[in-house]
């Protein structure tokens, strides 16, 4: 199978979908790369690195795309890619189609292409793709965070995350115990912050408390806790996170008004529409906004903060699905694995989605295929 990779076009993402070694592996089984000039540099992989392990270096994203049977990116589809796709193609990236634009589903459902949501493939239980971004995502929250803590942010409240002997540190209170969830509060906790966890889901306090610490304190969470949480933080971070879906708006504005002057939110779940309702998406070089005195800092690609070690990942946990695709064809790989089947969100030409298909009114129709051996 041949295999395209484009340049990620969108501002400040620095990714790439597929470091060398996942290329070397492709490579070694047989098939062919075709990656556009360039692709790596924003993590360090230079051209000649591709080329080293028998990529056909090309010099345009149209050439990536038209030379490819399968597209493998990063950030979620632009409506200019979207003018490139070839009919019947499969494409794999972080979608996120339930926040973006009808006219990219609509050429997805056009052009017959087979789109595989990272965020949405699943197994054992877990979204693995997902995960390797949200693990770096959760550490990044608060790193990101502390920094606009400190006094050198205009209206920061000048705090050590950690505190000293006889001076309180701060108060970092997370909402969503998932894996970001847990990352954040380890971090936090590592740093030595008094941290605040809040989930509908008792199992997953469980965790944080038997993986984490004991001492941080798990809640419940309501309207009523959320809120007085939200009040409490020095650093609230939401982390909340409802498969295939826009988040929630469960911070709403009138909670953020009661908040600390100078405390920071780092919203997470900005990437699905964030869960906090004064949150709207930031860039790398401009992260953060002050909204009734409160810091928003709300960058939907946080990895690409760290791009080297976010394509590592990246290539880890995706390259697998696209082994199997590559050998095996797009129906028995999807037939062979129930859980790659669920992060299908368009195929020949439907969309194959129940949540996508309701929020833009298309119609939905669930996948149905034979095997081709």
């Amino acid at each position: 199978m041949r295999i395209g990779i484009p340049t990620e076009i969108l501002f400040e993402e620095k990714r790439v979908a597929l470091a060398p070694a996942g290329v070397d592996a492709l490579i070694r089984a047989g098939h062919g790369v075709f990656i556009q000039s360039g692709a790596g540099l924003g993590s360090n992989f230079t051209d000649e690195e591709y080329r080293k392990v028998g990529a056909n270096v090309v010099y345009t994203a149209e050439e990536a795309f038209q030379r490819a049977e399968l597209i493998a990116k990063v950030a979620p589809l632009s409506l200019k890619e979207s003018e490139y796709l070839q009919d019947n193609q499969i494409l794999f990236s972080f979608l996120h189609l339930a926040v973006g634009q009808r006219k990219i589903i609509e050429k997805l459902i056009e052009k017959k292409v087979t789109a595989v949501s990272y965020e949405l493939i699943e197994k054992h239980d877990q979204m693995p793709v997902l995960q390797t971004m949200s693990e770096i995502a959760g550490q990044l929250a608060i790193q990101e965070g502390e920094r606009f803590l400190g006094s050198d942010f205009p209206g920061g409240r000048g705090i050590l995350l950690g505190g000293i002997s006889g001076v309180s540190p701060a108060a970092v209170v997370v909402l969503g115990a998932g894996i970001v969830g847990l990352n954040a509060a380890k971090s936090a906790f590592g740093r030595g912050a008094q941290v605040i966890v809040l989930d509908k889901d008792i199992r997953r306090l469980r965790r944080i408390e038997s993986t984490v610490s004991k001492n941080i304190t798990t809640v419940a969470a309501n309207p009523y806790t959320i809120a007085r949480g939200v009040k409490f933080a020095d650093l609230f971070i939401g982390a909340v996170q409802i498969k295939g879906e826009k988040s929630p708006h469960l911070v709403t504005e009138a909670m953020v008004n009661t908040m600390k002057k100078g405390a920071v939110i780092v919203d997470v779940s900005i990437d699905q529409g964030g869960c906090v309702e004064t949150s709207y998406p930031t860039t790398i070089s401009d992260p953060v906004y002050v909204k009734h005195g409160v810091i928003h800092y709300c960058v939907p690609n946080l990895p690409a903060l760290v791009s080297r070690t976010a394509s590592f990942g990246l290539t880890n946990s995706s390259i697998e699905y696209i082994l199997n695709i590559a050998d095996n064809g797009i129906i028995n790989a999807l037939i062979g694995d129930a859980g790659l089947a669920n992060g299908v969100c368009t195929h020949n030409g439907s969309c194959t989605n129940e949540i996508i298909a309701d929020t833009y009114n298309f119609e939905f129709r669930r996948l149905h295929f034979f095997s081709t051996n």
